[in-house]
């Protein structure tokens, strides 16, 4: 909902990172959408969890919670990863392929990330999104023969005019959001180069002498509308422009402009549409007049998604049982030491303890394989817990001691025999290896 981007307090990744039961969060947001991705603390409630969001969301937005269950969907496992690899490779916009929301969705984890609230899953998570884009740009056509939202709209914006080109024309931007760069970027690449910034955060300066525009104060904004083609509004942030705004701005003009109006809450009053000689190009027309994709292109792509989707799942659970993995692999180890320690406690440093040795490597090698194979199916099957209690009953392991001890403190150097017997590298024999490999 288009409230939640213009609230009286801006949601930020950290404010939700600092939540109880949120180990990290990802905010997208922008001019048609606004999601929030949380990692969920281990043993934390997601029931609790996800009530804390929303009343943090509520807060910000002054959007009452009950309204936000209503409006917003909850999502979790597969379906979300399949929810956000869709978003980033433009399958789920307005105008199907789609380039803006890619970039938006990488500027939205390095924002995560430069506060400190994007957790290691959700980093994972939102870097297997990109590439999940990248992958459908590459092997489909979805790339190409999709049109930005922004593209369609000075389309139509000069079909209104009829003109083939921008060249030339006068063209207000209003915000400077993802969408107003966007706009900016395109506007120059078609020689565009009479193009004018108003922003109602004060933020229009900076931003468009970095673009290569013009920065416009409130003062400044009545001049240069009266002067415009068109006028874009990318904000949804603001104040609505009226009909009776833009007949002020008017007087004088030549023409009214062509009002293109890409903001989800939208940017402009829609009995602007109303006045004499005006154009109003809605979002709702942007959407229709896009370029349907053809199906088999959109279903190739999806169904790219969708696998993309499913694999990461499955690794995200076989990484679940990386600590039990790492906690059978030490408890081999350290028995494997000790009996290393008694044969070379008997026999010295001699060649035949060292094979021994090397015997006993190859054994406990052999013996892990299995049990860590069986690790990753279970994961992937959502059976972890069975894992875990099969190695406490089998091992007398504590799974789940064994990890937060290995969390709070450096591990120890694994034992690999007693002191004062250095290994021996000779030629044409392999010197027995100290460590047993990690998980993977």
């Amino acid at each position: 909902m288009a409230t939640l981007g213009s609230g009286p307090v801006r949601i930020t990744s950290d404010v939700l990172a600092d939540l109880d039961g949120v180990a990290g969060a990802v905010v997208l947001s922008t001019c048609n959408r606004f999601e929030v991705y949380c990692d969920v603390t281990p043993g934390a409630d997601p029931d609790t969890t996800r009530k804390s969001v929303l009343d943090a969301i509520s807060t910000c937005s002054a959007v009452s919670p009950e309204e936000l269950g209503r409006t917003l969907d909850c999502l979790t496992g597969t379906a979300m990863t399949e929810h956000l690899f869709s978003v980033g490779t433009g399958l789920d916009s307005a105008v199907v392929g789609e380039r803006e929301i890619a970039g938006q969705l990488r500027r939205s984890l390095a924002s995560a990330q430069e506060s400190g609230s994007a957790s290691g899953p959700l980093v994972r998570l939102f870097q297997a999104a990109s590439r999940a884009a990248r992958d459908v740009g590459s092997l489909t056509a979805l790339g190409e023969a999709g049109r930005s939202m922004v593209s369609v709209a000075l389309d139509l914006a000069l079909a209104r005019l009829g003109r083939r080109d921008l060249s030339g024309l006068s063209v207000v931007v209003i915000g400077t959001g993802a969408y107003a760069g966007s706009t900016l970027a395109l506007l120059a690449a078609r020689a565009c180069t009479a193009v004018s910034v108003f922003s109602w955060s004060g933020r229009a300066g900076a931003f468009a002498s970095a673009r290569g525009a013009t920065g416009l104060t409130s003062g400044e904004l009545p001049a240069a509308v009266r002067g415009a083609d068109v006028v874009i509004g990318c904000s949804g942030r603001g104040p609505r422009l009226s009909a009776d705004d833009f007949l002020a701005f008017g007087q004088g003009a030549a023409g009214p402009p062509v009002v293109v109006d890409l903001a989800l809450s939208r940017d402009f009053e829609p009995e602007l549409g109303e006045l004499p000689g005006l154009d109003l190009i809605t979002l709702e027309q942007v959407r229709l007049a896009s370029p349907r994709e053809q199906t088999d292109v959109v279903r190739q792509a999806g169904e790219l998604v969708r696998q993309a989707a499913v694999k990461f799942e499955e690794d995200r659970q076989a990484r679940l049982l990386d600590p039990a993995i790492v906690v059978l692999r030490e408890h081999m180890q350290s028995v494997l030491a000790g009996e290393v320690a008694k044969v070379k406690h008997q026999h010295g440093c001699t060649a035949t303890a060292e094979a021994v040795e090397f015997a006993l490597r190859r054994v406990v090698r052999q013996l892990l394989h299995v049990p860590t194979s069986r690790a990753r199916e279970l994961a992937a099957e959502g059976r972890q817990d069975e894992y875990t209690a099969a190695l406490e009953t089998l091992f007398g392991l504590d799974v789940a001691a064994a990890a937060a001890a290995k969390e709070a403190g450096p591990a120890a150097e694994a034992e690999t025999g007693p002191p004062g017997c250095p290994a021996r590298d000779r030629q044409g024999q392999q010197v027995p290896e100290d460590t047993l490999p990690a998980a993977s």
